[in-house]
């Protein structure tokens, strides 16, 4: 019986987890150091701003690019750039190269995920696309929840400069693991092949293809939403704590990362569409649930449940984006617009959030999310009728 890799997948596995954990430290120190130059909120946003919309243009290329030369290059050169950024921001002391180094740092980004991704779904066997899939996404959700704690207890105990240095040494031991423990591209599967990646007009025609681009999206403006307004409707509405707002915010990212395994598990023995379905409709009601909430005791239970639909519905969705890649020789190029959908997804969140906030009430936003959700369940029910091949 076929197998992964167990070498290439842990070299894969770190590499995710190296990258997501250094965003995740710069995330919560950024806006201090800023601050601290004399940042506005306005020069703040473009220091978020630029990461996302450089990380967003460049993704399709980079996926893309990588389907006909290997998978290797891009993932090292996006840790050495990762790297570099690190070095750069310890010795950042302008507002202007701060905003320079974070659009660096998406691009960077843009070399590692959807291409660490597309090489997962080369070397994983048909039928185990659920579990190898579930396991991988794992370094995500560990990144997203080490990289702001690492952040935080290194600032408060040695330096913001030291906590830049962590990520770049997270970074350089990624790289050194992807160098000596990735085979060279000229062995990888799709070079030996020698296929080229179908037209970007004839991918995007897909009806499964839009499927999963649209229901990625949903779900990310849902956590966009959440991730970016959820800190104060708990501070305005219900007075919570620091504490009491950072449990919130990363219960949601834990739940989803518990579930993922065991689901992936699922994904390859249930229908896959089922899954995609009901976790999507799960994720609407909580956060539909989130606007409606009374006490903490209802924005725990709904966080808790929007993890559960993530849970349910992602590892079954890369599974059927691995079967596309594989269906059209062209990997990199779907889980690069799988990415695209979900750093879209984040950005359309956090701006729809804003402007509810600033010309109506904050908790509507969380009915908006949900009914983005609802037509993304929609979209995804329909489109995937074709294609799907039941699982």
């Amino acid at each position: 019986m076929e197998r992964i890799d167990p070498r290439i997948f842990s070299t894969l596995f770190f590499a995710i987890f190296a990258t997501v954990s250094g965003v995740g430290i710069v995330v919560p120190l950024l806006p201090v150091y800023a601050h601290d130059l004399g940042a506005s909120g306005f020069y703040i946003a473009l220091i978020f701003g630029g990461f996302s919309l450089s990380r967003t243009f460049f993704l399709p290329w980079f996926g893309r690019w990588s389907d006909r030369k290997g998978r290797k290059p891009f993932i090292s050169l996006g840790l050495l750039g990762y790297i570099l950024a690190s070095v750069a921001f310890m010795m950042a002391t302008h507002l202007e190269t701060l905003i320079t180094i974070r659009i660096f740092q998406g691009v960077a980004s843009a070399m590692i995920m959807p291409v660490a991704q597309a090489y997962v779904g080369d070397i994983t066997p048909s039928g185990k696309e659920g579990v190898a899939m579930g396991m991988f996404n794992m370094s995500v959700f560990l990144g997203l929840s080490v990289g702001p704690l690492l952040g935080g207890v290194i600032k408060d105990f040695f330096s913001l400069q030291v906590a830049f240095g962590f990520m770049g040494a997270l970074a350089l031991l990624a790289f050194c693991l992807a160098f000596f423990c990735l085979p060279p591209a000229s062995r990888e599967s799709i070079v030996v092949s020698g296929y080229g990646p179908i037209p970007w007009r004839a991918l995007l025609s897909r009806p499964m293809m839009i499927s999963l681009f649209f229901f990625r999206l949903a779900y990310a403006i849902c956590i966009g939403i959440i991730w970016a307004f959820l800190p104060v409707y708990g501070d305005t509405r219900f007075s919570l704590s620091g504490s009491s707002i950072g449990v919130l915010v990363m219960l949601g990212v834990f739940i989803s990362g518990i579930f993922h395994i065991p689901m992936g598990w699922a994904a390859d023995r249930i229908n896959r569409r089922f899954l995609v379905i009901s976790g999507g409709i799960i994720v609407a009601g909580a956060t539909l649930r989130l606007g409606f909430a009374q006490e903490y005791g209802d924005l725990f239970t709904a966080n808790i449940f929007f993890g559960i639909g993530g849970g349910i519905s992602m590892p079954a969705l890369m599974a059927l984006a691995v079967m596309t890649g594989n269906r059209s020789e062209a990997m990199g190029s779907v889980m690069a617009l799988i990415t695209v959908a979900h750093s879209l997804g984040m950005l359309l969140g956090s701006v729809c959030g804003g402007i509810i906030m600033d010309y109506s009430r904050l908790r509507h936003a969380f009915p908006v999310g949900a009914g983005f959700m609802l037509l993304g369940v929609i979209v995804f029910f329909v489109g995937s009728r074709q294609g799907s091949g039941g699982k």
